[in-house]
């Protein structure tokens, strides 16, 4: 697997250069997810796959169910 160098911080995780963070960096097919503060840990996914997730997540979909 082709290691990404073009990875970016979510704009959630505030300004900075702290390990703190989610990143994300893509390469022709391919999606690489990090958490910064351990970056040789990827999670990899096409975009239709996170497209999904990410739809889901929006629609309340996934959810957690209240106890």
């Amino acid at each position: 697997m082709t290691t990404p160098d073009n990875w970016q911080k979510s704009s959630f995780s505030g300004s900075g250069d702290g390990n703190n963070c989610v990143e994300l960096a893509s390469t022709p097919t391919t999606i690489h997810l990090r958490e910064s503060d351990i970056p040789t840990t990827q999670l990899t996914t096409t975009p239709t796959p996170l497209a999904n997730l990410l739809r889901s997540i929006r629609s309340g979909a996934l959810a957690a169910p209240l106890t």
